[in-house]
């Protein structure tokens, strides 16, 4: 099954994570099909901390592929519109 899920990066104590599509057989960090986006979740105010390519995303899910909850979550969160 393909699944769409987080794959961290980053130094230690400094987690960067990248959304990527894989098969849920290969291991977390491991070999992956299409990078879709990142998630920095100690991002300072001037970079950002998250981007997700909804095209992409749309297109890999009409194909079949599952979010994990954690995507799912993050996605919800980028299309809600930002409080300024």
């Amino acid at each position: 099954m393909v699944v769409i899920r987080l794959a961290r990066g980053g130094a230690k104590k400094r987690p960067f994570y990248s959304m990527v599509v894989t098969d849920s057989r290969n291991r977390r960090d491991g070999r992956f099909i299409e990078r879709i986006g990142f998630y920095n979740p100690v991002a300072a105010a001037s970079e950002q901390g998250l981007r997700v390519d909804t095209a992409r995303l749309e297109y890999w899910q009409k194909n079949g592929a599952q979010m994990s909850p954690t995507v799912r979550r993050l996605v919800r969160q980028a299309a809600a519109p930002v409080a300024a």
